[in-house]
């Protein structure tokens, strides 16, 4: 029995859904309470947990394009939400990029029937957002292999059924930098977890600290060849995350406009009866913001559009969507608060909230600063990854 056929739109529209009947009634409370949004992530998981799953393992199939749009209608009610969802969609395009018929079996064909979740963890309290530079080790014996070492800030941490993690390369003389990429199913023994995330934004995302203390794994968990990583980086990682970041901080840039718009539309003064929308300096203001969000939405639909095409060139784009999405929605969450004055500023407001998940944009690896280096780089034909 074939694959149902599956479009943009209609993940587009299912996720616009989900985003109004689910994340939106409850996304103050994931705030306040630094909630995993676990309803949420159920709901997009059934219906739309194998997005870029390949059909041939029951997935929808869909790429760079269908994800931007996804985590956009996502980030415009809930950004923690969004960035869960994200994740586990790169975690997915990892394991489904060079996956083996018994990898694909245990992680793809659950992800696709909505009873899989996944995520990635990469970064490391003592590299930074040098992600590419792990430390955490591996070794192999006649069982298989033994990690150490510790991840930080992995999204859904303790809430996932499986993590991609990095790994040092365990090849004899492997240069610096080289290392791997493996799948750590959930429950296995020697991981532990830190504190629960308690961020100034995306308060949402379980962002935790995963130990590993000699955690055993059957050999058959590495992903690709023994020094893939750098491959994966540039050819998974980098496009999938870039995009799903830059959907998710296009939707808080587009939503904290919408509530701009909507209170100038409605609010007048007593004393005069004049409507905020007749003031001309605001309809000035309210005409460029507009223009910001909309130039940043086709940088960000055109950088995933070229890369699911994979057409050369389409590195600089991708990662210009997310330096340049960073400075859209802090600019945007930011002018639009003060559009709205005191009423977005108060404890528990959406603008409020916006303005602090938006925040998080230029902090989360690869940070804006490193974004417009390898753009640069990229450009002029040197080494992306130049000490």
């Amino acid at each position: 029995m074939s694959a149902p056929f599956h479009t943009i739109e209609s993940a587009r529209r299912r996720a616009e859904e989900i985003a109004r009947d689910v994340l939106a009634p409850q996304s103050s409370e994931v705030d306040r309470d630094a909630r995993w949004p676990e309803a949420g992530l159920r709901a997009l998981q059934r219906a739309l947990g194998g997005l870029v799953v390949p059909q041939s393992a029951g997935g929808m199939g869909l790429g760079l394009l269908a994800l931007a749009r996804v985590c956009e209608a996502l980030g415009r009610e809930c950004g923690s939400t969004a960035i869960c969802f994200g994740m586990h969609c790169v975690g997915s395009a990892v394991l489904a990029a060079k996956a083996t018929p018994a990898q694909a079996t245990r992680y793809l064909e659950p992800i696709a029937r909505g009873e899989h979740l996944t995520t990635l963890a990469l970064s490391e309290p003592g590299t930074g957002s040098h992600f590419y530079l792990p430390e955490t080790t591996v070794a192999r014996d006649e069982a298989g292999v033994v990690v150490t070492g510790e991840k930080s800030f992995v999204t859904n941490g303790g809430h996932a059924d499986s993590y991609v993690i990095s790994v040092r390369s365990a090849a004899p003389n492997a240069p610096p930098g080289e290392f791997s990429c493996l799948v750590l199913p959930a429950g296995t023994p020697g991981v532990s977890w830190g504190p629960s995330w308690e961020g100034w934004g995306m308060r949402g995302n379980s962002a935790r600290t995963m130990r590993l203390e000699g955690a055993r794994l059957s050999a058959d968990v590495l992903l690709g060849e023994v020094g893939d990583e750098i491959w994966y980086v540039f050819q998974v990682v980098a496009p999938y995350f870039l995009i799903a970041m830059s959907g998710t901080y296009l939707g808080i840039a587009a939503a904290a406009l919408d509530e701009a718009l909507e209170h100038l539309k409605t609010r007048r003064h007593s004393h005069s009866s004049a409507a905020l929308a007749e003031t001309s300096v605001l309809q000035h203001r309210v005409g460029r913001l507009w223009a910001q969000v909309e130039r940043t939405r086709l940088l960000i639909y055109q950088a995933a559009q070229l890369g699911d095409e994979g057409a050369p060139g389409s590195l600089p784009l991708l990662c210009a969507a997310k330096a340049e999405v960073a400075e859209c929605a802090v600019a945007i969450s930011n002018e639009a608060l003060t559009l709205v004055g005191g009423r977005g500023y108060q404890q528990g407001a959406k603008l409020a909230r916006s303005l602090r998940d938006a925040r998080a944009a230029h902090v989360m690896a690869p940070t804006t600063d490193m974004l417009w280096t390898w753009a640069g780089r990229a450009l002029l034909d040197q080494p992306l990854l130049a000490p």
